[in-house]
């Protein structure tokens, strides 16, 4: 088995991104994201949109990945798609694209949890790739997620905690939504919580379990925050831009890592990973390296690439799977509510 040559096509289809990618027996050959701007002047994501768009890119995507890894289709071993949690319409188009072409090929189908594989990104095998040993604790933060997972091996996972009402992602958005900022807000809080001072402004932390998060009562306060200083002065959110997004940055940050000392305390784990779209932020991932100067942990942060939603992680997940003989029945269905240990 060790000599042989695995090629896997991941599929990605569960919000507004399209995406595959050819891995090669744990090596990323190719990783084709096609964004959706139709989404942008709506200020969030539009689910019909989203489904026609996929549809329209998922034939030039699988086609551009296959062909930037150097092989053809009748190389690959296996198909892996994402079946969710995300967008039905969106999980609708991928599930019965990678169906047809693995009928179509006559090989093995192989569903991925789209949350486990934010997490098996780690698994990517790269030169410089820093792998982390079972067992690790694992930050799932992103637009719709924000949750603590132990994990065991590949597929055995358990959610430690995770948040009551809103995900992180939302709580970065919804506070650049009430700023004026357009859609995605996220990114650019980080950006201009560079330039400003992160103890400007104090917000207060919600009073939840030790590993639960909640985001709704920050999203209020920021809200009501914001309304009354501009009442005060309507240039405020202008003339204080930089300070109000790194004080909100900070908070959150704090928050995060607050839960993660408590896991850390708990279960005594000290390797600490980050996965999901909002590890993509630059202060979350300059927190978790100082991290393992004063506290002695062992910190993995994904590369920026597989931080979002790409089809390497799933690619990567497939194969895992693939080595298992974990395959899918062609009956499988994508299912848009899904938790990380399903």
């Amino acid at each position: 088995m060790s000599n042989e040559t695995i090629y896997i096509l991941g599929i990605e289809s569960s919000c507004d991104d399209t995406s595959a990618s050819v891995i090669c027996n744990g090596k990323v050959l190719s990783n084709v994201v096609a964004n959706q701007e139709v989404h942008a002047k709506y200020g969030g994501v539009v689910p019909e949109l989203a489904s026609r768009a996929h549809q329209q890119n998922i034939v030039p995507v699988v086609q551009q990945a296959i062909e930037q890894a150097g092989i053809t289709k009748h190389d690959l071993n296996a198909i892996a798609f994402t079946r969710g949690p995300g967008l039905m319409g969106s999980l609708l188009v991928g599930t019965s694209f990678a169906k047809s072409l693995a009928l179509g090929l006559n090989i093995p189908l192989i569903d991925v949890n789209h949350m486990q594989a934010h997490i098996l990104a780690h698994f990517i095998n790269e030169e410089d790739s820093n792998i982390p040993p079972f067992p690790f604790v694992c930050l799932t933060i992103s637009g719709g997620h924000t949750q603590i997972v132990k994990i065991t091996n590949h597929f055995e996972m358990e959610i430690l905690g995770e948040t009551i009402d809103d995900a992180v992602g939302e709580a970065f958005d919804k506070s650049a939504k009430i700023l004026g900022l357009p859609y995605p807000g996220g990114p650019l809080i980080d950006k201009y919580a560079q330039l400003g001072n992160p103890k400007a402004f104090k917000f207060t932390k919600p009073k939840v379990g030790d590993l639960e998060f909640s985001f709704s009562g920050l999203k209020t306060g920021i809200l009501y925050f914001v309304q009354k200083n501009t009442k005060e002065n309507p240039n405020f959110i202008k003339e204080n831009l930089h300070d109000i997004c790194a004080s909100i940055q900070y908070t959150i940050i704090e928050i995060l890592m607050d839960k993660l000392k408590n896991t850390v305390k708990q279960t005594g784990i000290k390797r600490i990973a980050i996965a999901g779209g909002v590890s993509a932020n630059s202060e979350i991932r300059k927190r978790l390296t100082t991290a393992q100067k004063y506290w002695g942990w062992t910190t993995y942060i994904p590369k920026f690439e597989y931080t979002t939603d790409n089809a390497a992680m799933i690619a990567i997940a497939g194969y895992l799977k693939y080595l298992n003989n974990d395959y899918s029945d062609i009956s499988v269905t994508a299912q848009a509510r899904l938790k990380v240990t399903e």
